[in-house]
């Protein structure tokens, strides 16, 4: 398993910092996240990128579905060039009351979920180079020769994580077509759940059923760990682990945006311990 840490607030210049501090404390993974308006995530994971050698860059995550995703191409192709290949996007609908209906966003869900499918088809076609056309029902796209960046260094591509609703069919279908899952618990009238461990087993055979490409796949969960206590930290994630997950994202959304010390000391104690 590989752990990573997302960044909850603070600018370019913080995430410059706490990336440096996270890779010399031995996580494999920092992440911001991208907000309708606010600090830009591509902004703050170059200047990560420019103080970090190893560890990933990723976002926690991009609600493509409000974004140009031509846009999004350019900044992560960019990126994963300077960086030597260590971007991770995370995609999914977003949480709408974080600005959508203030600047015009689409709301509805299913506008959402066309939009963002719509948006990854443009995502990895740009990035396999030109030449590129779309025609859908929300983007069309014509071939173009006017300056397009170099393909990311990661073949076939940067990978996707995508937040799937378990067990809604439609959601899982498109997890399959990428690189990861995040997955949400969705109970019979639409409303989100909490997973357990041993769903994430079910969920994982479902994918090695059903899943037609052999490039790698990760589970992705999230949650927070008692950073003074390794071992009991890693008893936290153990579970998880063993379940089939992949990755353990450390998310202290709740941590006030006056609290770095707070985000550097779980920083310096390092992740978990599974031993």
């Amino acid at each position: 398993m590989k752990f990573g840490f997302v960044l909850p607030f603070g600018d370019a210049r913080a995430a410059a910092e706490l990336a440096y501090l996270a890779e010399r404390s031995g996580w494999d993974g920092f992440f911001v996240w991208e907000p309708v308006w606010g600090v830009d995530a591509w902004v703050s994971l170059t200047a990560a990128a420019m103080r970090t050698r190893r560890i990933r860059l990723g976002t926690m995550l991009t609600p493509l579905s409000r974004m140009r995703p031509w846009k999004l191409a350019s900044e992560s192709a960019t990126l994963d060039n300077l960086s030597n290949g260590r971007v991770i996007i995370s995609v999914g609908l977003g949480a709408i009351d974080t600005g959508f209906e203030a600047f015009g966003e689409a709301t509805e869900r299913k506008i959402r979920a066309e939009l963002l499918d719509e948006g990854l088809d443009i995502l990895t076609g740009l990035w396999r180079g030109q030449p590129f056309t779309y025609a859908g029902k929300h983007y069309q796209v014509k071939e173009t020769t006017f300056f397009p960046p170099p393909p990311p260094v990661q073949q076939p591509r940067i990978p996707i994580w995508v937040v799937g609703a378990w067990p809604r069919p439609k959601s899982m279908q498109r997890v399959l077509r990428y690189d990861g899952l995040l997955p949400m618990g969705m109970d019979e009238r639409g409303r989100p759940r909490q997973l357990y461990p041993e769903e994430i087993q079910t969920v994982k055979a479902f994918i090695e059923t059903n899943r037609a490409e052999t490039t790698p796949f990760d589970i992705v969960v999230e949650g927070v760990t008692p950073g003074e206590d390794p071992d009991r930290a890693g008893e936290v994630v153990r579970p998880w682990a063993l379940a089939g997950a992949t990755w353990w994202i450390e998310a202290r959304w709740e941590t006030g945006s006056n609290s770095r010390e707070q985000l550097e000391q779980r920083l310096r104690q390092g992740p978990p311990r599974l031993g």
